[in-house]
């Protein structure tokens, strides 16, 4: 049984936002929140598996949860829902360690496909957060162009990453999803998922976001 943590201050899009997890995760036990203050006091006070979490709170910001989730509880899969789409707000969340970004002017349908993909592993993102995650790395990879072609030892020293790895961080860098990467490398999605773990463990990052920013670090993007 899934354990959930909902923070939302309005209460008709908290209760929408709570159907839609109980459709995503049936049988799931949803502790609901409405303040940053009282969201913390959850995280130290209970497990979670999943964190459904929106930014602008009258007492703060959602990041700050995001980050405490992932200092306490790193195993905690959080999904930014929110009506921000800028720079601004996502970029740090995705910092904060946040392993998904999803919009609220989606439908509830987009919405509940879009986090049906944890349990294969793969981050919700609405579509266009993807794109714009995809598109800030590929121009950060053009700017720094120093960082290219260099051995990987010598960008990162305490990273050994294998060739197989390495084929796996670029597609996922690159936005691919674990099917359509499995596909490429004509690899399961389930092997795919196991090579995802191991990478992002060894490069001790949580979000597809810091993978990208790794894969930008090891030269990929020209490889």
């Amino acid at each position: 049984m899934k354990q959930i943590l909902l923070l939302e201050d309005l209460p008709e899009i908290r209760a929408w936002l709570k159907t839609l997890a109980q459709q995503v995760f049936p049988g799931c036990q949803i502790s609901e929140c409405a303040r940053v203050h009282d969201a913390l006091q959850l995280v130290g006070a209970m497990r979670f598996d999943v964190a459904m979490l929106d930014l602008g709170l009258p007492d703060g910001s959602g990041v700050e949860v995001v980050q405490a989730l992932r200092e306490k509880q790193p195993d905690v899969q959080s999904v930014v829902v929110t009506i921000h789409d800028d720079d601004d707000h996502l970029f740090p969340a995705l910092q904060a360690g946040a392993f998904g970004y999803l919009l609220k002017e989606q439908s509830r349908e987009q919405l509940a496909e879009q986090l049906q993909r944890i349990a294969q592993g793969e981050p919700p993102l609405s579509p266009s957060i993807a794109r714009r995650v995809i598109q800030y790395f590929t121009a950060q990879a053009r700017l720094q162009p120093q960082n290219f072609g260099q051995d990987i030892d010598t960008v990162t020293p305490h990273v050994q990453l294998t060739d197989r790895e390495n084929e796996v961080l670029l597609r996922v860098a690159k936005g691919f999803t674990l099917p359509e990467i499995g596909q490429q490398l004509n690899l399961s999605r389930h092997t795919i998922a196991d090579y995802v773990k191991q990478i992002y463990r060894k490069l001790n990052v949580s979000s597809r976001a810091e993978a990208a920013l790794e894969a930008q670090r090891l030269g990929l993007f020209r490889r």
